[in-house]
């Protein structure tokens, strides 16, 4: 399947997604909270996509928003693409956990809370991974203050 009728699947399923390929190897697409979950279930079980391997999940301030990035693959297809969801609440920063669609996300999930305060909802064990439980804060936002080690961002 090439970008183009990714592009158009993904459109089917979400009518707002952005798209985005400048600068990337990958075809990037952008979605709200609330579709997450929907779309990443369809791009796993879609037999044209069978994007089956979750690579790599990251968290990402930018300063009025926070975004959760996934890397995606198909290893029967041999495709790879970049979803990415745009979460505006920056107070409580929330998202449904795909950690039952693809199992590696679950202790990637579990490091952006740690380190970016981001919930994911209904995941199986959310909890810290890297850091002690009394700690407060999380280091990688970029409104992270360090009074003890003057880290400011």
């Amino acid at each position: 399947m090439n970008n183009d009728e990714l592009k158009n699947m993904i459109l089917k399923v979400v009518p707002e997604a952005e798209f985005s390929e400048e600068g990337s190897e990958f075809l990037n697409v952008t979605v709200t909270p609330e579709h997450l979950h929907k779309l990443a279930e369809d791009l796993k079980s879609n037999k044209d996509t069978l994007l089956d391997y979750m690579f790599c999940l990251t968290g990402v301030d930018w300063v009025s928003h926070f975004m959760v990035v996934y890397h995606l693959e198909s290893t029967v297809h041999s495709h790879r693409m970049v979803l990415k969801v745009k979460i505006p609440d920056r107070v409580n920063p929330a998202v449904d956990t795909v950690s039952d669609i693809w199992r590696t996300a679950e202790y990637h999930e579990r490091e952006v809370y740690d380190l970016f305060g981001i919930k994911f909802n209904n995941h199986p064990d959310l909890r810290r991974i890297l850091l002690e439980e009394d700690w407060e804060g999380y280091p990688l936002r970029k409104d992270y203050k360090d009074e003890v080690n003057i880290v400011e961002l």
